[in-house]
């Protein structure tokens, strides 16, 4: 199994939105596609005045994440909708070989 990294930025103010458009839509869409779980982690930066998004998506093998994201599979993949709610997010995703996981 492969772990797909992303690193997402939105304003404070932009924060509620975002995670909202992540939990109703986006993130059910790619678990609905590809039968894993993502993962969703949050993190407020009140110095920057941002909030951090970080996604981890499970994916069986490459060829998996090549159907989700495309030949250059590591590029991300951000809908039009949550680009404009970002400041600021990872052009590329890390992809890490999960070699064991909890309980």
């Amino acid at each position: 199994m492969i772990a797909r990294v992303w690193h997402g930025y939105t304003t404070t103010k932009n924060a509620d939105a975002y995670e909202r458009l992540l939990q109703t839509k986006i993130l059910p869409g790619i678990e609905r596609e590809h039968g894993h779980k993502v993962q969703l982690l949050v993190r407020a930066l009140p110095d920057r005045g941002e909030v951090e998004f970080i996604t981890t998506s499970y994916f069986d093998d490459l060829e998996q994440i090549k159907q989700f994201a495309g030949e250059d599979y590591e590029c991300c993949v951000v809908p039009d909708e949550a680009r404009v709610l970002l400041k600021r997010f990872d052009e590329r995703s890390q992809h890490y070989e999960l070699k064991r996981s909890g309980p």
